[in-house]
This record gives structure tokens, C-alpha cells and sequence, in this order.
């Protein structure tokens, strides 16, 4: 007749090796799902030993743990999803932007569609004399323009990028230099200046950092001062 000592013993071993079967089954796929969550609880279960069966409390704990987990993974795929539809909204706004100018900071100025050039020159004091002028690669100035009194802030320049004659003078990139004065006959430096460049097209990498496209290069849509 069997003791209860060695039925104990056997019910024992039943329990880890259905237990470790099941643990096997279940780790060899790259992660555990909710159904081999649930397989391996069950098997435990059934084969515990009715002499030491598992603490009420542990296996509260253990579920628990895996909802805690389970719950993250859910909210990490919900963002992911989230951050794709972010994504492509942000695209599809740059996308309209398409066709337009946008006012961008810098000394370098490209020809517009019907070849003309504009941008703004930012003052930080009023002047009584400014030049503004576009100049080619090799230091020759292609247009030059002389404004009289003018007060502190932003001062709009244009330019039809033609000569005298009504000659295309440039269809390429020129710089932006400007020479100005306040009462005193004092050097003032712009703050800032900057130019419109026509928008192209928009370039979305697959960093999700989004671009657009102007003859000035790619830059960011919040570098855009202005729109038009």
C-alpha cells in the first residue's frame, strides 16, 4: 500500500515536469502571448500537489505582473499607431504648403517663379541711409538699391532680377548685403534678414522629421518666418 509521503513525492514530480513542459512549449516562440500565459497557469493548476498547493497570493501576484505588462505593450503599440497618424497629418499640411513662398532667415537669396527676388531686412535702431545690394558668387554686385530714413523693425526689398534694359540679370542665388547708418553717420548691422524662396515640395525620411523643399535647400516648416 502507498504512504502518503510517497505520493506526495510522485504527485511531486508529475507537477514539474508537466510544469517545465509546458514552460518549454511556451518559450519557444520570441515572447509570451496571453494564451501561454493562461496554458502555463493552467498546468500548474492542475498539476500542483494537493498536499502544497500554490499560494492564493502568489498567483494574484503573478497575474498581476503579466496584465502590468501586457497593458504596456497594448499602450506601445496604441502609440506607435498614434505617432503614424501624427506623422502623416504633418505631411499632409506641409504638402499644402506646396507652390507657396516662405520667408526664410538668411543673407542668401534665390530667384522667385517669375525671376524676381524679395526678402525683408530687420533693423534693431531707425538709420537715415541703407544699401541694400545682390551679389554673384565672385563678388560682383547685380543689384543695388539706396533707402533713406527708415525705423527700427522689418524693411521689405524687391527686385524684378532684371537690368536696365529689361534683361534677365540673374537666375541664380545671390547674397544679401547690407550697408546702413543711423543720424550720426554710426555703422548699424541688421538684426536679421532674410528672403522668400518658393516652396517645391515637401521630403518626409523615415525619421519622420519632415522637410521642404526650396532652391535655398531643405529646411524645416517652423523655420518658415512667413507664408505667402
Amino acid at each position: 500500500m502507498t504512504d502518503i509521503s510517497t505520493l506526495a513525492s510522485s504527485l511531486s514530480s508529475t507537477t514539474s515536469s508537466s510544469t517545465a513542459s509546458a514552460a518549454s512549449s511556451a518559450l519557444g516562440a520570441s515572447s509570451l502571448s496571453m494564451n501561454d500565459f493562461l496554458k502555463l497557469m493552467t498546468t500548474q493548476l492542475q498539476a500542483q500537489d494537493p498536499f502544497n498547493p500554490m499560494d492564493n497570493t502568489q498567483m494574484a501576484s503573478q497575474l498581476a505582473q503579466y496584465s502590468s505588462v501586457a497593458g504596456i505593450q497594448q499602450l506601445n503599440t496604441t502609440l506607435s499607431s498614434i505617432q503614424s497618424d501624427v506623422a502623416g497629418s504633418r505631411v499632409g499640411d506641409a504638402a499644402s504648403w506646396i507652390g507657396k513662398k516662405a520667408l526664410v532667415s538668411g543673407t542668401t537669396a534665390t530667384p522667385l517663379s517669375d525671376g524676381s527676388y524679395a526678402g525683408t531686412v530687420t533693423l534693431p535702431s531707425a538709420v537715415s541711409s541703407m544699401t541694400v545690394s545682390l551679389v554673384d558668387s565672385s563678388g560682383t554686385v547685380v543689384h543695388s538699391q539706396s533707402y533713406g530714413t527708415e525705423a527700427a523693425g522689418d524693411m521689405d526689398f524687391s527686385w524684378d532680377g532684371k537690368d536696365a534694359s529689361g534683361n534677365v540679370a540673374s537666375g541664380s542665388a545671390l547674397k544679401i548685403v547690407v550697408t546702413a547708418k543711423d543720424a550720426s553717420g554710426a555703422v548699424v548691422t541688421p538684426s536679421q534678414t532674410a528672403s522668400w524662396a518658393a516652396i517645391g515640395g515637401v521630403q518626409s525620411p523615415a525619421n519622420g522629421s519632415t522637410k521642404l523643399v526650396t532652391p535655398l535647400g531643405t529646411i524645416d516648416p517652423t523655420a518658415a518666418l512667413q507664408l505667402s
